[in-house]
Order: C-alpha cells, then structure tokens, then sequence
C-alpha cells in the first residue's frame, strides 16, 4: 500500500487543529452557521436528517489494518447521538410505516448506530457522530492518515478505481500509482476549490471496466497502442442525477505521462464555461452536450498552451512515477508450505459455491482476491458494525499483507490471500456472516441510505432493500436468476447508481408519500457489451408495498422468456431484456400493481 509522506501527514494534522479551532469558534458563538458551513464541508461534514455526517476518503478504495481499527473505534465511541436525537429519528421513521411483504411481514426502518458505511465511490460515512466531538474524531484519522477533505464541496472528489487494481488477471497496467498522482495533483488545487459543480474522476487499468468510469465526469481506460506505448483512454462528461449521462470519448489516445496536463485543460474549460446561475445544470456533463466538439476543441487548444507556452509543468517523469509506484508493489508474503487446510465432504458444496462467487483469480498464480460480502437481512447494504470493521483488520492482517479494498458494490475485498488459506479464511469468513456467496447476485445490491438519514432524499431506500434481501435468500434461486444488477436510490441524486442497475429503483415524493419509479436495462458498462446505458422507466410509479411484488413480477417475466445456449447456460437477466425489449417487462411490473393500491395519478390528483 502506498504510505504518506511527512509532508501529507504533517498537513493533515495541521488541518485537524484548524479544524478544532474552527469548531470552538462555532460551538462558542463566534462563527454563525453561515459561516461555519463551507469549513466543516471541506472537512467532509455534513448536517443530515437527524444529525452529523462524516465522509472519510479512502483514496482508489485502500484501506489498511490499523485504519479499519480507527473506524472501528469511531463507530463504537462516537457513532452514538443523544437519546433525544436518536428517539426523535425512530419516531419520524414509524410514520412512514412498513413495506409490506406478501406473506403480511411488515419491513420498516431499524434505525441503528455505532457502524460505518461503504460508498458507491469507495468513501467510508458515519451518520451519528454530534458536532462537538468532530473535531475528536478528525484527530483520530490523522493518526492513521485519514481524513475528509474534498469529499464534499465543488472541487475533485475522492479519485475511484477498480477494486482489483494491481491483481486482476486482464490488467494492462495498475491504476493505482496514476491515482495517487492524480490525488497529490487534485488536493487543495488553488484553481480548482470552486469549481461550478462537484468533480468526479475514476480510472481503470483493466480490459473490463469495473469501475464505472463512463458515468463519471471524467473516465480514464488504461491502454497501450500498437507500438506497446501505455496512455489513456479519456472520456468526459458522463454523470447520473435529473439527467443521467454517458461519458464521451475526446481522445483515442493520451501519452500517459501528460495525463495531468490534459486534465488541468479538460478542468479549466470547464471552470471558465461551466454554469455557475443553476446548480442543476452546472456539471460538466451539461457543458460537453451543450457545446459538443467546440468544447472539445477548446480542451485541446488549452492542452497546447500547457504544453507550448507553459512549459508542460504537470508532465509526469519516469522518476516520479517510479517513486509513486514504489508504494504499491506487492507486498512480501511468505506462503506457508504446509498443506492447505481440509474441507469436508460436507462442507464442500457450500465452499465450492463461495469459491465461485467470491473468490477473484489473481495475477500471481499462487493467490487470490476475495470479496467479503456485506449484504444480509437485518443490515443495510455497505453497513459495518464496530465488530465487523475490528474483526476485518484481523482478516486482513492474517490473511491479506493487512490491507483490504472497499469496492465500487459496497463490500470488502482482500486481495492478497494465497491458495492455501483459502478454506480457513472461508471458515473465518463464514463465522463473521461475511461469506455469502451472494458476489454479483440480485441481493447483492447497492442502494444509497436514502430517506432513513439524508435530508435530501424523497423515500427511503433501506426498508426496500431489506425487504427483497429476506425475500430471495436461496442461494439456488439466485443461482438460477444468475447475475443481476439492483440499485436503489432515494432520490434523483443518484447516489445508489439506479441508473445503472439492471432495475433501478428511485424513491420520488407523491403528495409526501414514498413512491418509486421502476427502470429496467441500465448498465454501468462491466458486461459484455461493454456499454453504458441508463434504464428504461416501464411506467407510472409505485408504492413502497408494491415493489416488493413488482421486482418479483420482473424476475418472472425473464425466467419465461430467457433463452438457453448450446452450453447449457441460462439468458442473463440484461442479455434477455436486449432480447426482447422493455414492452414484456414493462406489462408484467403493471400487472403487479396491487388491485385496491392508489395510482401514481391518484396520488397527485
């Protein structure tokens, strides 16, 4: 893993006694909360529904031992609000009442603390932390390096990356060393601090685009060209929100060590031109469909003035990036010899099924990645108890060089665990309730915390999503269903990827009532087709009780029509909607409205 030097620890220590200073001012009367705001956002503090949120930035998702421990200890000590805050939350979260299953079981909000939370963008929140005791808490980060800065504001956010980053088999080169340069170039940028709109960049070195750069405002692909040059890939403009957007391609191909330079153009067109009078239209994404190739033009015109007449400052050296580089080689395991550890003949079916769904092949042939999964009944998607984050340092450190990786799907990863300890890893694993082999199955969702904590969100996300995770828990239906991608978000901010999803889902406010709008088709360009698309809403809204049934009613529909190969193998879920188009699936989540259920028009009438 690559370690900070003196100069980034020392600056965010210092930026954690200005944080300190600035809280007392706040708390003492000196700065109003006018004022006070823009400082704890660039600190990553927010104020939610019911209390404080933190945003930790996990640079391209690497994530240590001993910072697991950390917020293991800020989930167990100050995750913890008031009685007042926490009964006034539970109490607001019962009027919205249950989403009803088919058997009658109703499923609310369990509002719980003392947990963190996994991000889409590989961030780590906390959602109850009271204001006074977070200037304690950015104390604490520091000692590990951590921190929150630029995970929130207009600026460049938390650079994201493939989670396999450095050990996936279809690799071209590892994003990781041009992520840190790309961190230490982005951070407290002078130009780049008010930047019309948030800024989000991801990057990928592998053929298959895990990291969903092409709904990014810039989209990096690590290739090389015929002459076995490395360079990139960049794409511009993409985005999810009130108008979902996909990424267009502006260069072919980049000389890898002007990749700063081109991005200081592809930033400082946007700052010049960007809207700054409609927050709703000032991503970048709107400036490259408004202004098409001019916009181009003009990034490519700046680029040669970067280049040309200033002297190319920001050219990347073969020096500097062998000395980036040289903090993420592969640590030095010492495979133990002794022979692997038995799995019994009872044993075996449910291993072999977590060996399949859970276990990555690895550049080195001797190791594997492995994905702990996060998602099961009675714990929201990405949660992490104080228990589990502790319990997973120790997985990492016994099993995986002490590093682990948060991923773009909300769990953890480990990616150093040799062969050998797999089964005694799976034991570990499977004792923690971590290994279900569930990797890229329906109920391994994504979903956002919605209207549970975010003051921003219409409906809730959370009480859906536990509602379809205790509905399919057979690992062989599942299995039957196949891969399939669900994302639910509380709101047009996207924040769970609904556009995304093989079916999305997306709270939208009816009069103050939770309704969802249901997509289907949506790709974060991962399979086959290698595109990017946003789904396809097949209808008028529903209700929170209806949706249950409605997903249901869309999993039935692909089972009718899906098509079987030569192989033997089933139509995926995606490949079959392509098939035959939306109209069947559109029909069937119609036919699933409950018979005495309000409209979405008599909703709004």
């Amino acid at each position: 893993m690559y370690q900070y030097t003196d100069f980034d620890r020392q600056f965010i220590r210092l930026r954690a006694e200005q944080y300190r200073d600035q809280l007392q001012r706040r708390l003492s009367g000196q700065l109003s909360e006018d004022e006070f705001r823009p400082l704890r956002l660039q600190n990553g503090w927010y104020v939610q529904r019911h209390a404080p949120m933190l945003r930790v930035a996990v640079p391209y998702g690497e994530i240590s031992a001993p910072q697991l421990r950390v917020l293991a200890r800020i989930a167990r000590d100050y995750d913890q609000p008031s009685h007042e805050v926490f009964q006034g939350a539970v109490a607001a979260q019962n009027k919205l009442g249950d989403v009803q299953l088919r058997d009658g079981q109703g499923i609310g909000s369990k509002l719980v603390t003392g947990y963190g939370h996994f991000t889409t963008r590989q961030n780590v929140q906390f959602n109850w932390i009271p204001l006074d005791k977070s200037a304690d808490v950015m104390d604490l980060l520091a000692t590990v390096d951590m921190h929150g800065i630029q995970t929130s504001g207009n600026c460049i956010r938390n650079i994201t990356t493939d989670a396999l980053a450095g050990v996936a088999v279809d690799e071209v080169a590892d994003p990781r060393p041009w992520g840190e340069v790309m961190r230490q170039w982005s951070t407290l940028h002078p130009e780049f601090a008010f930047l019309p709109r948030k800024f989000k960049i991801a990057i990928t070195g592998a053929r298959e685009d895990r990291a969903a750069t092409p709904w990014h405002d810039v989209g990096l692909h690590l290739i090389k060209n015929s002459a076995g040059e490395l360079g990139f890939k960049v794409l511009v403009g993409g985005g999810m929100g009130r108008t979902p957007t996909i990424a267009t391609v502006i260069r072919e191909f980049l000389p890898a060590e002007q990749i700063l330079n081109y991005l200081e153009a592809v930033v400082r067109v946007y700052n010049r031109w960007g809207r700054r009078d409609n927050k709703y239209k000032a991503r970048i994404k709107i400036l490259v469909k408004a202004e098409g190739q001019r916009y181009v033009d003009e990034v490519e015109a700046e680029y040669r003035q970067i280049l040309d007449h200033d002297g190319a400052p920001h050219t990347v050296s073969a020096a500097e990036l062998q000395r980036v580089s040289a903090g993420f080689v592969p640590p030095a395991l010492k495979l133990d010899s002794a022979a692997a550890e038995a799995v019994t003949p009872a044993e075996q079916a449910e291993y072999q099924r977590w060996l399949q769904r859970n276990v990555h092949p690895h550049q080195n042939p001797a190791l594997r990645a492995v994905t702990l999964s996060f998602k099961r009944p009675g714990q929201s998607p990405g949660d992490a108890t104080a228990a589990q984050l502790d319990a997973v340092a120790e997985l990492a450190e016994r099993f995986s060089a002490g590093e682990a990786r948060v991923t773009h799907q909300q769990n953890l990863l480990l990616p150093w665990v040799a062969a050998a300890q797999l089964p005694a890893l799976w034991r570990e694993a499977k004792r923690l309730g971590l290994a279900k082999a569930n990797i890229g199955l329906l109920s391994d969702m994504i979903a956002c915390p919605g209207g549970d904590f975010c003051d921003l969100a219409n409906a809730r996300s959370l009480p859906l999503a536990e509602a379809v995770t205790v509905r399919y828990q057979d690992l062989d239906e599942l299995e039957d269903l196949g891969e399939i991608d669900l994302h639910i978000s509380g709101c047009i901010n996207s924040c769970g990827h609904h556009h995304s999803g093989h079916i999305g889902i997306l709270g939208v406010d009816k009069d103050g009532k939770e309704w969802y709008q249901v997509t289907v088709g949506g790709s974060d360009g991962k399979d086959l087709s290698g595109a990017a698309v946003p789904g396809k809403v097949i209808g008028p809204s529903f209700s929170s009780h209806e949706v249950p049934d409605v997903i249901e009613a869309l999993l039935n529909t692909y089972r009718e029509l899906r098509a079987t190969g030569a192989d033997g193998r089933q139509e995926l879920f995606i490949d079959t909607l392509r098939r035959v188009g939306v109209e069947p699936f559109k029909q069937a989540g119609q036919q699933a409205r409950h018979p005495n259920a309000d409209t979405e028009e008599t909703a709004t009438a």
